[in-house]
């Protein structure tokens, strides 16, 4: 018991300095077990879904380093011309050529960004407009400092001229930021909405305030305007109770959108319980009332939790979206734990029926995972960012072949 007990208090959680020894092998296998409706653009199957994806491991063919040298990249995105966009927290947007092209020299936009080491504050997420190769939007999340040296965030919208960003726009300003717990990823679902994820930032009432706009889960029109048929009149907010979510990703049959969240940082009992949730339109995910799994009929419990002694502090998230035996597995790249986490869902969407833990220990902290038009995967390192081991080509950009 004082040995289990000893083991709890030495984790830590979130954004904690890395293990120095290896974590083993991948994670055994095994199986785990209203608000107003959802969109029904989130929320209605495709008319002939899928298989369910292999329950069984990914074989990992093949890992390709594909660029080297940025500082601190956040999150990637791919144009239908086959750029990558590339954002480093300290406020530039890079642009990276597959094909042996590498990193281009010249950022392709550079921002007002708040950063530092040893915090979470910066440029953030990035998501391109669906209809991009026409007319070039590209949105984008960054922290900054406000009146007073406050820390906020902001969503803008830019427009690639020519290989440049130029026309920054506002769309949706003083998000609570701190920092650390300012969320930052932004995605649009195949409803053509925005959706962004918010920090609590460190203030953790704002999370059940729906009069704030920190530690929620916001969904938006392209000029960052209210739908109409969100869950909450005439406000962003699509759900609440989160404390610093980093990953957005949607289903690619169900349309369902799934989030990676951190848990609460400290020594145990008060740590862990990072999570993976099923998003619903007006749902209450706890924080800080709750954490974990506590069946509390006034919040959601996680799809997936880290639990009361573990952490993986995960960030970015990706769906398998291609023909194939992995399709319709969930992908999330994770810092602490770093190792990229695979889970096939249950059928309901509901729970997990298999999960593993692939290169484990390899790359260092995980910032990003992102499915290419090859049905191959970017996974975008963090190891420059205060709280890493960096090796001399870091931080990078990784191209992941599974099988």
């Amino acid at each position: 018991m004082r040995r289990a007990l000893g083991a709890a208090l030495a984790t830590i959680v979130a954004c904690a300095t890395p293990a120095t020894t290896p974590s083993g092998s991948p994670a055994a296998t095994g199986t785990s077990t209203a608000p107003p409706s959802a969109a029904a653009a989130t929320a209605t199957p495709t008319p002939s879904p899928t298989p369910s994806p292999r329950l069984g491991p990914a074989v990992v063919e093949n890992v390709q380093l594909i660029a080297s040298g940025l500082e601190v990249p956040w999150a990637v995105v791919q144009a239908p011309d086959g750029r990558l966009f590339v954002t480093e927290r300290p406020g530039r947007v890079r642009i990276v050529r597959l094909g042996g092209g590498g990193l281009q020299a010249q950022p392709w936009a550079n921002v007002p960004a708040r950063a530092n080491p040893d915090a979470e504050r910066g440029l953030l997420g990035i998501a391109l407009d669906p209809d991009f190769a026409r007319n070039g939007f590209v949105y984008l999340y960054y922290s900054y400092a406000g009146s007073g040296g406050v820390t906020l965030n902001r969503l803008v919208r830019m427009r690639d001229n020519n290989g440049t960003g130029t026309d920054e726009t506002i769309l949706v300003d003083n998000i609570p930021g701190s920092a650390n717990h300012d969320g930052g990823r932004i995605a649009f679902g195949p409803d053509g909405k925005l959706y962004v994820a918010t920090g609590d930032g460190e203030q953790q009432n704002r999370a059940q305030d729906r009069g704030s706009l920190g530690g929620k889960i916001l969904r938006l029109e392209k000029d960052g305007s209210v739908p109409a048929d969100n869950p909450f009149a005439g406000s962003p907010v699509y759900s609440l109770g989160h404390r610093n979510g980093q990953g957005l990703a949607f289903h690619p049959d169900t349309r369902v959108l799934y989030q990676t969240e951190h848990g609460p940082s400290g020594f145990f009992p008060a740590c862990c319980q990072d999570e993976l949730n099923r998003i619903e339109a007006g749902a209450n995910y706890g924080w800080p009332v709750v954490t974990g799994n506590p069946g509390d009929q006034r919040f959601r419990d996680p799809v997936l939790s880290s639990g009361p002694t573990d952490t993986w502090a995960p960030s970015g998230a990706a769906f398998a979206t291609r023909p194939g035996p992995l399709r319709g597995s969930l992908l999330f790249a994770n810092l602490r734990a770093q190792n990229l986490h695979r889970v096939v869902l249950t059928p309901d969407g509901r729970g997990v029926a298999f999960e593993e833990r692939l290169l484990v220990n390899q790359y260092g902290r995980l910032r990003d995972v992102y499915e290419i038009s090859t049905g191959e995967f970017l996974l975008l390192t963090s190891n420059r960012d205060g709280r890493g081991r960096p090796r001399e080509d870091d931080d990078r950009v990784l191209l992941v072949t599974l099988r």
